[in-house]
């Protein structure tokens, strides 16, 4: 079962950037896409269907923003849209397909970078969402929780640790949300494969950051304890450049 989640940053911008060509190429059986900044009706996903995959969408209300899809081959038994509250759902934050025996989310958590009224959004979610997974995973324990989180959790998951102390995404007050959500039930999947330094899945535009390596490790796949014995393969593909984040990869046994 191959999982790959993609904050795109406009579906309709990667599509000319080679995004059709390389998802047939890559074949995941599963895709979490972030900031799709697009209404369903105004991309054509023809191309998407003929490769095979069932398109599942959830835009924010604003028109060019947010928005979080799901791509499967598999036919989940059930798409949850949303997580029940108006103010993240209003931005198109959370999408879930249930499968056999594990459920799979595309959720794009907010950045706080723009100041400090999103700042204040951003740790109203985090603390919301913990909520909204603790009661969750009591009836779907085996989760896959993919996507972008605005969050580099540890040292080793940016560039300039020391730099970026008091930047959004990097936030004492933050990392401490992921060290409670890791202890909660939950693992890192990438972490779980590769402990070594410099992995990163989003760069700046500015000063040829990509082109340094000088990243951020903000996406993730967090799997229920449960599932951590079935990772067989996590990686990050930065070469992969139809966004200012590249896409990350789970394989889990069956």
């Amino acid at each position: 079962m191959k999982i790959i989640s993609y904050n795109v940053n406009g579906i309709r911008a990667a599509m000319t950037k080679g995004f059709v060509s390389w998802l047939q190429e890559e074949n995941p059986d599963i895709v979490c896409i972030q900031e799709l900044k697009a209404e369903v009706e105004q991309v054509d996903l023809s191309e998407i269907f003929a490769l095979g995959y069932e398109v599942y969408w959830h835009s924010a209300q604003k028109k060019g923003y947010s928005g979080v899809a799901i791509f499967s081959k598999i036919r989940p038994n059930n798409v949850s849209v949303g997580c029940g509250i108006d103010k993240y759902d209003a931005e198109g934050r959370v999408l879930r397909a249930d499968y056999d025996g594990f459920s799979v989310m595309s959720v794009y958590m907010p950045s706080g970078s723009s100041g400090d009224e999103r700042q204040a959004f951003k740790m109203d979610w985090l603390g919301d969402f913990q909520n909204y997974i603790n009661a969750l995973k009591i009836e779907f324990p085996n989760l896959v929780i993919a996507g972008d989180y605005n969050i580099c959790h540890k040292a080793i998951d940016i560039h300039n640790p020391k730099g970026n102390a008091n930047s959004s995404g990097f936030l004492p007050e933050e990392r401490e949300w992921m060290d409670g959500f890791v202890s909660r039930g939950f693992v890192d999947s990438f972490r779980a494969i590769n402990t070594e330094p410099h992995h990163y899945s989003w760069w700046s535009y500015r000063a040829g950051a990509r082109g340094k390596n000088l990243g951020w490790r903000i996406d993730y796949q967090m799997v229920s304890e449960a599932l951590a014995e079935k990772i067989q393969h996590a990686s990050i593909l930065p070469d992969v450049k139809h966004s200012d984040h590249c896409p990350i990869v789970l394989i889990l046994n069956s």
